[in-house]
């Protein structure tokens, strides 16, 4: 059966873990929302002050399903860990930024170029954790529980045994962030419609 074993979800005041909260915002605070989750779950990944909004949220999201999913690393083989993400706003942000080192300094922030695109947070994920299945990042205009489940067939059949997937959503305004990892297991979450769009808005599992 297919399961989710673990989720994180992501917003503008708070993280969740498997519908538990771990960690607020500090308004008061002068990091960023994200380097606060970083600091206070003492991760230690460099890259991550280097990295845009769009790959700092998928590490941190990813990161905090690892821990909640320990040895899912040494389970699988390196190529049977697939990656599925998508949002709407694909690149904006980042884009926007670029656009503002290239009018304000008269000069492009190459630093800020090589996230011009929604899937470099893929290839942050892939090469960190050592992953080599299959990725796609979609562009879609809202949240589709229907497209997570479709994709996961064709690549469960061909050859995928775990899945990283979720919705990816970080702009200016707003952030709606929701991962989950799926694996063929007896227990855990259904991975199905109803499930993902619940867990998507409540971060809770609903009782049936």
């Amino acid at each position: 059966m297919k399961v989710i074993t673990a989720y994180c979800n992501l917003r503008a005041g708070e993280c969740l873990v498997n519908g538990e909260v771990v960690a607020r915002r500090d308004t008061g605070s002068e990091d960023s929302w994200f380097k606060q989750i970083y600091k206070q779950h003492e991760l230690a990944y460099p890259k991550f002050y280097k990295m845009d909004v769009l790959s700092q949220a998928g590490y941190l999201a990813s990161e905090l399903i690892k821990r909640a999913n320990p040895g899912i690393s040494e389970v699988y083989a390196d190529d049977e860990i697939a990656l599925v993400f998508a949002n709407a706003s694909s690149s904006a942000e980042t884009d926007r930024r670029f656009i503002q080192s290239y009018q304000g300094g008269g000069s492009p922030s190459p630093s800020l170029f090589v996230y011009t695109l929604p899937n470099i947070v893929l290839g942050e994920i892939a090469i960190l954790n050592k992953w080599y299945g299959e990725n796609m990042f979609a562009v879609l205009p809202k949240f589709v529980p229907g497209f997570y489940l479709d994709y996961s067939r064709i690549l469960l059949a061909s050859g995928s045994r775990a899945l990283l997937c979720g919705w990816l959503e970080v702009t200016a305004g707003s952030t709606d962030v929701f991962l989950f990892m799926v694996e063929e297991k007896e227990k855990g979450t259904e991975f199905n419609e109803e499930n993902l769009l619940h867990l998507s808005q409540t971060g809770a599992v609903a009782a049936y």
